[in-house]
């Protein structure tokens, strides 16, 4: 398969305030809106899309008409620290896995969205020798 394009689509009952969440405190530009679907775009060398989806909308097909459950973005930035300061400090979002050091080679923390989808923020760091040797390095 060639692909020209790959995003998620969360679906969700708070679509207003998923949008304000991703936009406001993400940096997230709205590239398109309705009613039902937000198309957003972090601005950057390498554009990264995301949309949220009324989970209501007939164009998902019956039976799967439900908010995203279980679902987890990873969100690299280049100071972990800063965003900690910033998000769970400043902006009083509540972590739900405090910042820590991980063996396996992350600086991380997480919090949810509106709709309950956990947001990991990660700074790469160096892994411990025993998951070092795991990483293929491709």
């Amino acid at each position: 398969m060639r692909l020209t394009s790959f995003y998620p689509v969360i679906g969700t009952a708070r679509l207003k305030e998923s949008h304000d969440f991703y936009t406001r405190l993400l940096g997230f530009e709205t590239t398109f809106e309705a009613d039902w679907y937000v198309s957003l775009r972090h601005p950057g060398p390498a554009a990264h899309e995301l949309a949220l989806l009324d989970h209501t909308h007939p164009t998902i097909p019956e039976g799967h008409r439900r908010p995203a459950q279980g679902l987890l973005l990873n969100f690299e930035v280049p100071d972990v620290d800063a965003e900690w300061d910033r998000l769970v400090l400043r902006e009083g979002l509540r972590p739900l896995l405090p910042l820590r050091d991980e063996d396996f080679g992350q600086r991380h923390f997480i919090v949810a969205d509106p709709s309950d989808v956990l947001i990991d923020i990660i700074t790469p760091i160096a892994p411990s020798p025993e998951y070092a040797e795991q990483y293929t390095g491709s």
